[in-house]
Formats: C-alpha cells, structure tokens, sequence
C-alpha cells in the first residue's frame, strides 16, 4: 500500500499576496542541493522569495533557517533529491505558490550538485556515474519545472564528467544539459575564475546559465557578471577586529572566527607573510628549497 504523505497549507500572507498582484509579480526561486546557502543568499538579498531549498545535511539546512532565507518552514526540505517523496514536496511547494501567490512561472532554479564524481581533489572515483547522476537530477527537474531560466554551478572539470543520462545512456554532462534542455532553452557555458568578479580567492568555476526562449529579448550573455578587478582578503575583511588566539570568535559577528588548526597543520602557516598562502611556506619542508 502506498504512503501516504500529508501536507499542510500554510495559511497566506497578506503582504506576500499584495505584491503578487503588483505590475512586476513576485520574483522567485528553488535551489537544490543548497548546503548552508551561501551560494544563493544574494538571491535573498535582491529580494527574490525562496520557494523550497534542498539539502541532504540538517545541520547546513539549519544555517539557512537561521538567515531566514524561505517565508514558510516547509520550504526547508531536507532530503535525498533521488527520492520522489523529496521531489514531491519540491512540488508540493510549487503548486502551494501558484495557488495562493499567483506564481504562474518558477523565475530561478539554481543547481550546485555535489562534485565529488568530477572534482580533482577527489582521488577515489569508483562510483563516478552514481555521484553524476546528481546532475541528471538537476536536469530533470528543471525539465519539469520549466523555470525562466536555470544555473548549474560547479568544479571546471564538470561539462567533461561523464554521467548516466535520463535516457539511460553514459555521455558528458555537457551533452546531456545539451539533450535534454537546448530545446526549450538557450544555454551558456563559460569557466570563470571568481577573483575576476570580486571574489577575494582564486575559484575557478563552470557556470551553465539557461534562459528559456519564450524570452525572446534576454540571453545567457546578458546575466553572466562583469568583470572586476582582483580583490585582496585585506579589501574585504580588513575592518574587522583582529583576533589574536586560535580558536577565538567576535562577540559581533559569529562568521568572524580564528579557526581552530589540528597541531600538525599549525607549521603549514606559520611565518606566512601577507599575500601568501600555506603553498609559499617551503620552510615546512627544508629539502624542497633550493635556492
């Protein structure tokens, strides 16, 4: 016998109900595999509502509750994004929105599958395909949602990773967003290093931006960001208050925090100057220098 799930409605927001009435409608989003949502939290910031956020780990799904980041609380879904009773309560979400907010289309939905299939940091790949079909996953469920336009974030490696299609078939992710979505959509693919964007760290990234093609006077060009000049970590946190012992956090800002090193690392960084990295510390290993 089947189970069955119950769902509870909740009850509409006024203020949320008066702006979906406005000229300009609501702006929305869904994000899956959102971890602790840094990822999408600018998405929050330009005012866009989060319609379900999905993460496999409680504790990462806690910060995201933690910074408010969705109105309702079934919108924090913690689950397997395999399974079809996560699915289900994605869709859950969808259909509780266009009911009672007048949501007639998913703005947003943004994608940042696991990568340990694809990433070079990851030595051992013996279940490749089955960690890729997270991709697939993506794939499908932006085939069914249809949102104005997707984002698949990921390792450089990830257009080149090999997955199992829908269509049951090994091929490149590449091939696969290519088979299952350039029909209704046109789609970008660009490698990016984000210390080119104002990120103040050397990440280099492949991001896949879709945009449906009813909309027919917006492309993926138009929504990848300018370039920026390189950023110092001394730009970006240098007003915070220094923190002295390992281990310490700011009374202000929790995020704010020297971390706490495992003893055989504390050497790795040790007399490291500004500007350097535990890379540039050749002193940890007196044969390697040469000089």
């Amino acid at each position: 016998m089947a189970k069955v799930v119950k769902y509870t409605i909740p009850e509409p927001v006024p203020q949320i109900v008066a702006e979906s009435r406005s000229p300009y409608g609501l702006q929305t989003y869904i994000s899956l595999f959102s971890s602790a949502g840094v990822g999408c939290y600018g998405f929050k910031e330009e005012n866009f509502y989060c319609i379900a956020t999905v993460e496999l780990l409680e504790r990462r799904l806690k910060i995201q509750k933690y910074n408010n980041k969705c109105i309702f609380d079934s919108g924090y879904i913690c689950g397997d994004m395999t399974t079809q009773e996560t699915k289900d309560k994605v869709f859950n979400e969808l259909a509780m929105w266009k009911r009672y907010y007048n949501m007639d289309n998913l703005d947003v939905l943004i994608a940042t599958p696991p990568c340990q299939g694809m990433s070079v940091a990851n030595h051992k790949k013996k279940d490749e395909l089955k960690r890729n079909s997270l991709v697939v996953e993506s794939i499908s469920m932006t085939k069914k949602i249809k949102p104005k336009f997707f984002i698949f974030e990921n390792v450089r490696a990830f257009l080149n990773s090999v997955c199992t299609d829908i269509d049951g078939n090994d091929k490149t992710i590449r091939q696969a967003i290519d088979n299952n979505l350039s029909g209704q959509y046109n789609i970008c693919y660009q490698v990016l290093n984000f210390k080119d964007y104002g990120c103040p760290s050397s990440r280099t990234r492949t991001l896949v931006i879709g945009v449906r093609k009813d909309l027919k006077e917006i492309t993926p060009l138009d929504l990848y960001p300018d370039l920026q000049p390189e950023r110092t970590l001394r730009q970006v946190i240098g007003h915070l208050p220094s923190l002295k012992k390992m281990g310490e956090i700011s009374k202000d800002d929790i995020y704010h925090n020297f971390r706490i090193y495992a003893p055989h690392m504390e050497c790795w960084i040790a007399d490291i100057k500004e500007g350097q990295s535990a890379f540039d510390n050749i002193d940890v290993y007196p044969s390697l220098n040469v000089a």
